[in-house]
Parts: structure tokens; C-alpha cells; sequence
């Protein structure tokens, strides 16, 4: 699998680039966010890949972030969604504003983007809102020796989840100032409902 592209751009549209590495051009189709982060033709990029293997070809799909391309594989697993789409809800805002859209449960983000109805939009939700609070407990290092050895604080652990998603210190202060929950993945839900 690709995982990884660096080289020279050279060819830069609003639904691709092509990357040039050791003389073969690597096609990248890229959300809107992630063109904003390209430079223009003939710098060097470096973009996280994701390969999708079909009986009617082979397309590769490029992230300016590992987080980007991390979404991007929660949302084509949701039933409904292809690849497609899922570039289409990666270029309606930031990685960050996607994830707290989720975990705050806003449907209507998701009903704005072409090919995505009510239903899914409602199923982009509900699969992926736990996983949205699981990712951001789980994808800070050391997280599960923050639960061991401060027992019950699942405060801090969820402290260290928003911290992950990229809010700053005082963000999270007060997204945590009123929340309620038993577990760092409800209180981190919680929080995101309540921006």
C-alpha cells in the first residue's frame, strides 16, 4: 500500500494534483482542504496517501494530514459513503470542525454536502460519533497509562482526547468546564455538543 507521496508538484486542479517521485507522477485526488495545502506547481509536497483498489481501476487519494486521511477512512466505511463523497465532506471545513460536527451530533453539516441525504448524514452520526470520541482518547500517546495510574480522573484523560483533536489549553478548559459524563469518550461528547 502507498502511504506516503513526497516529490515535486506538477500538476495542480481543483479535484487532483499529480505528484512527480523518482520520474513517475503520482495522481492524488485531494479534498478542498488539503488543495489549500499544496503548493503551486514545480515546489516540492509531501502528501499522506490512501490507496482504494476497485474491480474498475485504482485510485489514489491524497491528505495534507494523517488526521484528514484518518477521517477519511471512518467515513468510507459508513454504509453509503464512497470515496467521493467522503472528499466532498473533507472539503466542507477543517479536520477538527468535521470531528466536533460529529461528536456534537450535527446532522445538518453533513446534509449540505452533495450525494448525502438526511439518512446518511444521520448514519454518518451515529457510526462514527463513538468512534470520533474513542479516536481522540485513544490517539493521544500514553493515554491508557493515564487512566492507570490516575484511576478514576477519566477528566484528564479527556482533557488529553480535546488536546489531541488540536483545541488549545483554554478551549478545553471551558469545553470541559460543564460537561458531564462517566467515561472520557462521553465527556468529550459532551463537550462538542455544547460548542
Amino acid at each position: 500500500m502507498i502511504a506516503s507521496v513526497r516529490g515535486v508538484v506538477t500538476v495542480r486542479r481543483p479535484d487532483h494534483v499529480v505528484v512527480e517521485c523518482a520520474g513517475v507522477g503520482y495522481r492524488l485526488a485531494v479534498s478542498g482542504e488539503t488543495l489549500r495545502a499544496v503548493p503551486a506547481a514545480g515546489s516540492e509536497a509531501g502528501l499522506q496517501a490512501h490507496l482504494v483498489m476497485r474491480d474498475d481501476g485504482i485510485q489514489l487519494y491524497g491528505f495534507a494530514t494523517e488526521e484528514e486521511r484518518d477521517l477519511f477512512q471512518m467515513l468510507i466505511g459508513v454504509q453509503g459513503v464512497g470515496p467521493k463523497v467522503a472528499l466532498a465532506v473533507l472539503s466542507g471545513g477543517s479536520t477538527r470542525d468535521l470531528l466536533g460536527a460529529i461528536a456534537a451530533g450535527d446532522s445538518a453539516r453533513f446534509q449540505t454536502v452533495p450525494g448525502i441525504g438526511k439518512r446518511t448524514a444521520e448514519r454518518i452520526i451515529v457510526e462514527l460519533r463513538d468512534k470520533v470520541a474513542a479516536a481522540a482518547v485513544n490517539g493521544v500517546g500514553g493515554a491508557h497509562e493515564i487512566v492507570a495510574s490516575r484511576g478514576d480522573d477519566v477528566r484528564a484523560v479527556a482533557r488529553q482526547g480535546l488536546l489531541a483533536l488540536g483545541f488549545s489549553l483554554a478551549e478545553v478548559d471551558s469545553l470541559l468546564k460543564d460537561a458531564r459524563g462517566e467515561s472520557p469518550e462521553d465527556l468529550i461528547a459532551e463537550a462538542l455538543r455544547g460548542r
